[in-house]
């Protein structure tokens, strides 16, 4: 593992986080959470530690999993969207090879309610294209598309309709300005404002499916916005969607330290934000190493 002390602290306080039983809770003395013990298992393989730790978290969202292949968060059975990390953190495992299908099988067959465009809605993006929603049964959002989109190429199923609809509907919510947001784009006939991380997200998903030039003022907002950004969420999915597009800024390792020190002030990250960060570190910025 790296010699940096606050990459070595970040990988430390993740392995606190785990339990007894198997997986991993969000906050110190916490209850398991499929999120947490995914982006956990992440972090771990790329630090190359604790493969009990990872083996445990692996089972423990197996025995979580519904019999549809739907992973939720614990008495929340119609919150879906820890599926798609779930997806991820099984991947290249031969022994979850059966709750990873069911999982894919599950993404392939469900998608946000949709409907046909009404020019008379407050909202102007195309509302009948599919995607993904946080919940069964809600409408389609970007963060849950483009986390279904990664999960969904990782395992080869990038050919698929649904994965080609996913696409497009991110390309649908990009912002005229450059980024993305939440998932819409004009409301009441105004523009909306991008994020940091649903940007950084839309586009780890869309490298390799879409033109360079399509999304070229969403990278230059990112990289402008990356400058001075510390916080864990934004950095981590900053550098993630930079390093998509081939661009790693010499200064990220420097800036993953300072995010990570700013917990002295503002009190220690959830798992999954310690977890982005150690993952960004160590992968270089490449989600899909």
């Amino acid at each position: 593992m790296s010699g940096n002390l606050e990459i070595t602290k970040c990988i430390k306080d993740i392995e606190a986080r785990s339990l007894a039983a198997g997986g991993f809770a969000e906050k110190p003395n916490g209850s398991w959470r499929p999120d947490s013990t995914a982006w956990a298992i992440l972090a771990m393989e790329a630090a190359g530690i604790r493969a009990d730790l990872i083996d445990g978290g692996k089972a423990a969202l197996a025995v979580s999993q519904f019999h549809d292949g739907r992973v939720c968060l614990p008495e929340a059975p119609n919150v879906i969207w820890p599926t798609s990390l779930a997806i991820l953190a099984w991947q290249e495992d031969r022994q979850y090879v059966e709750a990873q299908n069911r999982a894919v099988d599950l993404l392939l067959n469900i998608s946000g309610n949709h409907w046909n465009m009404d020019p008379k809605a407050p909202v102007e993006h195309d509302t009948s294209i599919p995607g993904w929603p946080w919940v069964i049964g809600m409408h389609s959002f970007l963060e849950p598309t483009a986390m279904s989109l990664l999960a969904l190429e990782r395992v080869r199923q990038d050919s698929h309709q649904r994965f080609q609809e996913g696409i497009r509907m991110l390309m649908n919510r990009r912002l005229p300005h450059g980024g993305w947001n939440y998932g819409n784009t004009r409301v009441y006939g105004s523009d909306l404002l991008p994020h940091i991380d649903t940007t950084g997200i839309a586009l780890t998903a869309l490298a390799g499916h879409t033109s360079e030039e399509s999304v070229k003022n969403s990278l230059q907002y990112l990289r402008a916005e990356a400058e001075n950004c510390r916080t864990p969420l934004s950095l981590g999915w900053a550098l993630f969607g930079l390093g998509a597009w081939g661009i790693f800024p010499g200064e990220s390792e420097m800036w993953i330290e300072q995010t990570l020190i700013r917990q002295e002030t503002l009190g220690s990250y959830g798992t999954s934000l310690l977890s982005l960060l150690a993952l960004a570190f160590f992968r270089g910025g490449d989600f899909r190493k």
